[in-house]
């Protein structure tokens, strides 16, 4: 029988704070189902037959990307569409062997005829947007196409693109991204997933509307004049793109999405890559909501425009919120507080978790990809913990944007993985785990603690949903610690000696296995605590339900008795500001007290007005007993003793990093050396 109690001021706003957080990102849950309503309509886009042949220039930011720079300019040169009307900018700030490819690349399409340019600015200023904006001042074609280093256009793309800037009004035609490697590992196909579910939801839905949608940064055309007219590109934020996209659509100008024409890229293979992807997604949305909102409020467009303006650049907060719940959750099921939507009924809470979430997924899985939908639910049981886990990568860039924080633009680094047995380990660009993973680490410990709170409190059906979350994070961190190499240069492909790679692999596994070793001994001594410290406050809560249900005095007193045992003999968690109602040492003594009462009535009748009035006394005692022991329970977690074995534990953990970095650095250097 689940036993529930009143919540003290505490537990009650920690419950507000629950609930509210709850209806946000419901709001914002339903929102993309109000977006997948509007995809579902059809909606047949215009194109036309192009008479004349416009004029194009194709700009390609790249920075460091030599295992995909060449294969991007080939697919580049080879459109099909008429040299003396195509322009190609190569917007090189590459200070690696990059340069030089591109060099020798230029100068031979140069010599077969192509205009193409090899442009170096010779600093990084304003690095992607300051590339583009540079560019912008000696382009002269009529439409701008642009691609990321990791895209391969197909040679029909610049001719079917075009065909869709049908009204003068259409500054952007915006094309669906595909994916080369996306079966490479569950990694890619969680990210392909989530991708296709922004292109052919929400951009859909967007595109058919009078809703804004952004450009994505490569895979597009733009007109020129869109360009000028809106403003140009700006370096304030980390999402050039977005930014561009709203100050456009804010001007009048028309943004499409064309879901059929499929320019295929490269995903991120390495979870530390694709860590700093979401991370510059994140806080590059937190950034265009702090400079755009004030602008979408003031203009005259519609009033769903503004909220989903509003939903679109503010949504990353979801990251923030979930983790926040997360470390409520298990606090309130410590405190017995009733979480279920219906009382009593905690099925109908997991169905009503179940069907809004997971099983209208699938749903809508099913009827995206048809025929293959069944491949693709697996990718979405991949992309639940992959979204899950990066919750607190993306909360701390929600916070850099919150709190104002300068980045510099860190590109996704690409290794030209596109078969399934590529390896990209012993390339350049690889990217070491970051600080980042060590709080994944405390979130995933912390869930499992919380998952013993939901067992021992009576409530196993929170148990899962804490669950994937902790999975979540664990798989965040393992892949962000497996993934990393420790043997190369920044971004030199400086040979390594056996000696060196067997030195590197040794701190690699030592610091494996020390970062597994204290997520053991975390776990067991956060359970060993759990079980001999705050388990035995909440069984004695649930005694003096008992006592209170009751009014049998041998019962009670039985009760009582074991209720002090339970209870330690003195002390007050409180440390900080100490009070009587949490000193275990009075509510020994008001136990005392109460068995002495119980005693006393139980020698007289039960039909006397003593023993009624003596047993309203006992309940009145038990019920106070019970709050003493609510409001004590938190600081139990917050011990003089909790907080130094967190501490240390966060320090050798900490510790382990430095000397993994330090070692790096040996290694780097002697690589240096040696080469």
């Amino acid at each position: 029988m689940l036993i529930h109690t009143l919540p003290t001021p505490l537990t009650q706003f920690l419950w507000n704070l629950f609930v509210g957080i709850a209806l946000v990102i419901t709001l914002y849950t339903c929102n993309f189902y109000y977006l997948v309503f509007l995809a579902r309509q059809k909606k047949k886009i215009k194109s036309i037959e192009l008479k004349e042949t416009p004029t194009v220039t194709i700009q390609l930011p790249i920075y460091n990307e030599k295992y995909v720079a060449a294969r991007l300019v080939n697919a580049v040169c080879e459109q099909d569409y008429p040299k003396e009307k195509l322009c190609i900018q190569v917007l090189d700030d590459s200070d690696d062997d990059t340069f030089d490819i591109l060099e020798d690349l230029v100068d031979d399409y140069k010599k077969k005829g192509f205009d193409i340019t090899h442009v170096r600015r010779g600093n990084r200023k304003g690095y992607k947007a300051g590339a583009l904006r540079h560019a912008m001042s000696f382009t002269t074609g009529d439409f701008v196409a642009i691609f990321d280093a990791d895209f391969i256009p197909p040679s029909w793309f610049l001719k079917k693109a075009l065909s869709y800037f049908c009204k003068p009004e259409i500054g952007l035609v915006q094309c669906r991204w595909g994916h080369v490697n996306e079966n490479y590992s569950a990694l890619t196909m969680a990210q392909a997933l989530s991708l296709d579910f922004h292109f052919l939801i929400e951009q859909k839905a967007k595109s058919n509307s009078h809703l804004f949608m952004n450009f994505n940064g490569t895979a597009g055309v733009w007109r020129r004049e869109c360009i000028e007219d809106s403003g140009g590109w700006h370096t304030a934020t980390l999402v050039e793109d977005l930014d561009l996209s709203y100050r456009a659509q804010m001007k009048g100008w028309k943004c499409v999405f064309i879901p059929d024409i499929v320019v295929d890229a490269e995903l991120p293979v390495q979870m530390n890559a694709a860590k700093r992807q979401q991370f510059r997604w994140a806080k590059g949305s937190i950034q265009c909501a702090i400079k755009l909102l004030g602008d979408v409020v003031i203009k005259r467009i519609p009033i769903e425009t503004k909220i989903q303006a509003f939903v679109q650049l503010t949504r990353h907060i979801s990251f923030p919120l979930m983790l926040i719940q997360f470390l409520i959750l298990p606090v309130l099921l410590a405190s017995k507080i009733n979480l279920y939507l219906v009382s009593g009924l905690p099925t109908i809470t997991i169905m009503i978790y179940l069907a809004t979430g997971p099983l209208a997924y699938v749903m809508i899985i099913r009827d995206l990809y048809h025929a293959s939908w069944k491949s693709k639910v697996l990718s979405y049981f991949y992309a639940i913990f992959y979204s899950s886990g990066m919750a607190v990568n993306n909360t701390v860039a929600v916070f850099d944007a919150l709190f104002g924080k300068k980045n510099e633009f860190l590109r996704t680094p690409k290794f030209g993985i596109v078969n399934k047995n590529d390896d990209w380990r012993d390339k350049a660009y690889a990217l070491p785990f970051t600080k980042t993973t060590l709080l994944e680490i405390f979130f995933g410990v912390y869930g499992i603690i919380g998952i013993f709170v939901a067992i021992f409190s009576n409530n196993p059906i929170f148990a899962p949903i804490l669950g994937v979350q902790v999975v979540g994070f664990f798989y965040i961190a393992y892949l962000s610690i497996s993934h990393s190499t420790f043997k190369k240069g920044k971004s030199r492909n400086i040979p390594v000696t056996s000696g060196t790679q067997r030195m590197a692999n040794t701190y690699y596994k030592l610091a494996m296995s020390g970062i597994m070793g204290l997520i053991a001994l975390g776990v067991i001594m956060a359970f060993e605590e759990y079980s001999t410290t705050i388990y035995p406050l909440d069984q004695a809560r649930g005694l003096l339900s008992r006592v209170q249900a009751t009014s049998d005095p041998q019962t009670i007193h039985n009760e009582l008795k074991n209720v002090m045992m339970l209870l330690p003999k003195s002390g007050n968690p409180v440390w900080i500001f100490p009070t009587e109602d949490t000193d275990f040492g009075l509510m020994q003594g008001d136990l005392q007290t109460m068995l002495g009462t119980v005693d006393k009535v139980g020698s007289t009748s039960p039909d006397s007005a003593a023993f009624h009035a003596g047993m309203l006394n006992i309940h009145a005692q038990a019920t106070t007993i019970t709050f003493n022991l609510l409001d004590a329970t938190p600081y139990m977690y917050v011990s003089i003793s909790n907080i130094l074995f967190g501490c240390i534990w966060v320090a050798v953990i900490i510790g382990i990093f430095a000397m993994l970095k330090r070692k790096r650095e040996r290694l780097r250097t002697y690589d240096l050396e040696e080469a």
